[in-house]
């Protein structure tokens, strides 16, 4: 007797759709996202809610009852403080100021980095790593504590580099017109110079050799390998460190208000934007108005930022 075969088993639509790739892919994209959950909510928590919060608050002012002898309250008036900055000339002026000072510091600042990670280039690989470590020192000691060194160090009263002027018969002053400038771009130079020049260094590692070993043939001496043929090769890295920079002191803050204790009537309190905004939040009590500040200082620093990049990577193409 034959035995009757089966026919083949044929897929339903149910089954198909239920293995199917975009099913699948769906699957995968949700499980992605569970990874990425927990830095959603830390960008949440740290910078969407608190952006939103000062937003909020700098729609409202505290307005006194009565004849201003009653308590004060706080209360909703739309874009007065967002108006009242316009006409704010302390705060512009140490925009202004800082813009300035930023841009002579920058410049100077990456113009010794990008030096030592040309001298560098051409060292033995067990002595970079050596002058990077050390170079890298500043930046890896917290602002704070660098600061106070450099605060003892910029002290009238017991600095060592004051005795060592005296005993050499000198007179000399760290603060007052331009040498207040030119103290702070000191310290602010001794932390930055080591970490600029780790990241110049690394991108002159990446560029191929053959490069350099072209121009020697064509009997182009170091430093004109150096001005033709590195410094091109690496302008992205100039512009972002650049970039990086002038956020950086858009945002000076710690370091000129350390230095004031030893020179308030160098570095007043509105020396940099930042210092105007905490003065106004936390010694006026007018939080609102420091919120708006802020916001501003927010937005300005960023336009400053794509400006910058723009431009420079303009020139540089």
């Amino acid at each position: 007797m034959s035995t009757l075969t089966r026919p083949p088993k044929v897929a339903t639509d149910s089954s198909v759709r239920r293995s199917s790739p975009r099913r699948a892919g769906s699957r995968g994209a949700h499980k992605g996202l569970l990874f990425t959950l927990p830095f959603l909510l830390g960008f949440l928590a740290t910078y969407v809610v608190p952006i939103g919060y000062a937003f909020s608050q700098s729609l409202r002012e505290k307005k006194s009852s009565g004849l201003g002898f009653g308590p004060t309250r706080v209360v909703f008036t739309g874009f007065s403080n967002f108006a009242s900055i316009l006409d704010d000339g302390d705060f512009w002026s140490s925009m202004l100021r800082t813009l300035l000072f930023g841009a002579a510091q920058i410049t100077v600042m990456l113009g010794l980095a990008l030096l030592l990670a040309l001298l560098l280039d051409g060292v033995a690989a067990r002595a970079v790593r050596f002058f990077r470590a050390a170079l890298l020192i500043p930046y890896v000691v917290p602002a704070v504590v660098s600061t106070v060194i450099w605060l003892f160090l910029y002290s009238p009263t017991g600095s060592p580099l004051l005795d060592l002027a005296h005993g050499a018969g000198t007179d000399i002053t760290f603060f007052g017109g331009l040498n207040t400038y030119l103290s702070l771009g000191n310290l602010l130079t001794w932390q930055g110079i080591g970490f600029n020049m780790i990241l110049i260094s690394a991108s002159l590692q990446a560029l191929p050799r053959e490069l350099y070993e072209a121009a020697r043939l064509d009997g182009a001496r170091e430093w004109r390998i150096a001005w033709s043929v590195k410094i091109p090769n690496i302008t992205g890295i100039l512009v972002l460190t650049g970039m990086f920079s002038l956020i950086g002191r858009l945002q000076l803050f710690a370091e000129p208000l350390l230095l004031r204790q030893i020179a308030p009537e160098s570095i007043n309190t509105d020396f940099t934007p930042m210092m105007e905004i905490y003065d106004k939040a936390f010694k006026t009590g007018d939080y609102q108005y420091a919120a708006a500040e802020s916001l501003v200082l927010a937005v300005v620093t960023g336009i400053l930022a794509f400006v910058f990049y723009r431009v420079t990577n303009r020139k540089m193409s």
